[in-house]
């Protein structure tokens, strides 16, 4: 009998200094069959930074550089020059922790040549090549700030972008730089363009580090004196599954306070992991923090040029085994699902952290059966937090919970009628946070900073929660997303866990349409699976059975190929509830 597949299996948990140590029995209670170690959340990691720190305060004499994250990563990149940094899996290209410092002190000194100063911005729109993060480490030594973006943005989307933050540089693939100076003529505003590549008359980045970059001794760089607690030194791209585009703009201070608690779980500092597996863009919070992390804790990042389909992440798994990997729910479905005939062997990583949209107990279970070795966790972050906010311990399978607060927040949960505090356990609440780590506000955006924020600085999630005695916490729903059918409020997520366990269905996505009676009508929005024949009445049926007459289908049930997502890779509500509508006015 395969014990990966054991089902009712008889668990021996001993505490073993900071580690729980698992041990699965056979299920007559016989000898152990495997013994693996689950971790626990501790210091380990803030007692590294805090050693790290003071090295950076030694050599400045500057108290506040504590939280100067480009002298952090200056110091950090000097003290192991040949370790392998990064990997581009796409092409076999890799490069080390000195060559990274070398590329990018040159690189700050070009921008220096330029004028750039603290408080000016750049623009990083490109694939995750062994370029990209030069210029992102460069920025971050002077003060500049950096806002990663999406590189699939059309003219008229890069136009507001750039209104928004008017950036000094733009760094860019050649095939972007026509779009890129359109967008700059629409608004008639000059930047200076560099390709990463050499496919356009511009100047590429080699010649710009040719050009502009002085080839003097790095140790003779010196990084730019500045209050790290008032100097962004990020613009993170938000908008959540609503509303318009916005960036939260975090500070150096912030990014160095949140930044080392994905990584209090472990205990062996430097190298807490061999190599972590990038799926995501820059302008992600998970790749940030990666990227951050890699130089300061030391680890390698695989990472790809190419864009990351399932095949591809498959091919660059089962070739390179990365040891760890942050990854959203839809993504990694994909990965068990191994299409095209390519088998991903997942065994090779010792941790998985899956968040970025709605988790169930039962997918996280799903992915330990297949690789009962690696701890599978929970996580949810957001941007204007520059970090996690819950992740689950992972020693109790079965719930639902997204897991317990941080030790850089603070928690509340709001009644949204009263405004007052939830001291009970479970009631719904919204979720409020307030910590260090939580930026200030919106870039250049006061009305949304108002909006989010509280006078006395708690951010406003605009999430629902629940807490247990124990204090785990429950995500119930995105408090916009809720529909709104005849006064009874329906909840999206409900509908779509109900729907997904169909064995027909792969994924689906709920919204509503308005109804001049009746508020909202649900309707579900169904990818089949390959080989899966479900039809409408089948959902509709399933959802009679189960749930009550206020939270039936009355909008319908469409097919579709793909969910649409954004850059963030959430559903896309907006877009979705066009669909939704266009189809429903079709009487499709």
């Amino acid at each position: 009998m395969p014990y990966d597949n054991l089902e009712n299996e008889t668990i021996a948990i001993s505490l073993l200094g900071s580690e729980i140590w698992r041990k699965v029995f056979w299920p007559n209670g016989s000898t152990p069959i495997r013994m693996y170690p689950m971790r626990r959340v501790n210091d380990s990691v803030l007692w590294f930074m805090n050693e790290l720190t003071s090295r950076v305060v030694a050599e400045s004499g500057i108290p506040t550089d504590i939280y100067h994250l480009g002298k952090i990563l200056l110091r950090s990149l000097k003290d192991d020059p040949d370790f392998v940094l990064q990997i581009d899996g796409a092409t076999g290209e890799q490069e080390t922790t000195g060559s990274v410092l070398e590329r990018s002190v040159r690189c700050a000194i070009a921008l220096k040549k330029l004028g750039l100063q603290r408080g000016d911005a750049i623009i990083l729109m490109a694939p995750n090549h062994l370029d990209l993060a030069i210029p992102f480490y460069a920025a971050l030594y002077l003060g500049v700030i950096v806002a990663p973006i999406d590189r699939t943005l059309g003219v008229n989307e890069l136009h507001g972008t750039f209104e928004a933050i008017r950036p000094k540089t733009i760094f860019c693939q050649s095939n972007r730089a026509l779009d890129v100076e359109l967008a700059l003529k629409e608004m008639d505003e000059q930047a200076f363009i560099v390709t990463f590549d050499t496919g356009s008359s511009l100047c590429s980045f080699k010649q710009f580090l040719e050009t502009y970059g002085d080839k003097s001794s790095v140790d003779e760089f010196k990084p730019t004196d500045f209050d790290p607690e008032d100097t962004i030194a990020l613009l993170i791209s938000t908008s959540g599954t609503t509303g318009l585009p916005k960036s939260a703009a975090a500070t150096q201070k912030n990014l160095v306070i949140s930044s080392p608690y994905i990584w209090t779980r472990h205990t062996q500092f430097p190298h807490p992991t061999k190599m972590a597996f990038i799926v995501s863009p820059l302008q992600w919070v998970t790749a940030i923090l990666m990227f951050l992390m890699s130089p300061i804790v030391r680890f390698t990042r695989l990472q790809t040029s190419q864009a990351v389909t399932p095949q591809h992440a498959c091919h660059l798994i089962n070739t390179y085994k990365p040891t760890y990997k942050i990854v959203n729910p839809l993504f990694m479905n994909s990965l068990l699902r191994s299409e095209g005939g390519l088998h991903c062997d997942i065994s090779c990583f010792e941790t998985i952290i899956v968040g970025g949209s709605a988790v169930t107990a039962d997918f996280i279970q799903k992915i330990k059966k297949i690789t009962p070795n690696t701890e599978v966790l929970n996580g949810l972050g957001m941007s204007e937090t520059t970090t996690i906010v819950f992740i689950s311990e992972g020693l109790n399978p079965g719930s639902a919970t997204v897991g317990k607060p941080i030790g850089c927040l603070q928690y509340r949960l709001i009644d949204t009628e009263t405004q007052q505090d939830i001291y009970e356990p479970n009631k719904n609440g919204e979720l409020w946070v307030k910590g260090p780590g939580v930026v200030k506000g919106y870039y250049r955006n006061p009305e949304a900073t108002a909006e989010a924020f509280t006078e006395d600085r708690w951010f406003k999630t605009g999430d629902m929660y629940y807490r247990d005695e124990n204090y785990n916490f429950f995500f119930v729903e995105r408090i916009k997303l809720l529909l709104k059918y005849m006064n009874h409020q329906i909840s999206p997520m409900e509908l779509e866990a109900l729907i997904r366990q169909h064995p027909g269905v792969q994924e689906v996505a709920v919204t509503g349409i308005p109804d001049p009676k009746c508020g909202e009508l649900p309707v579900a929005c169904v990818v089949r699976r390959p080989d899966g024949r479900v039809t409408a009445d089948e959902i509709k049926q399933l959802v009679k059975e189960n749930l009550a007459d206020t939270k039936q289908l009355r909008g319908g049930v469409i097919f579709l190929d793909t969910i649409p997502q954004t850059p963030t890779a959430k559903v896309h509500q907006k877009k979705l509830k066009v669909i939704a509508m266009q189809c429903y006015a079709n009487g499709s």
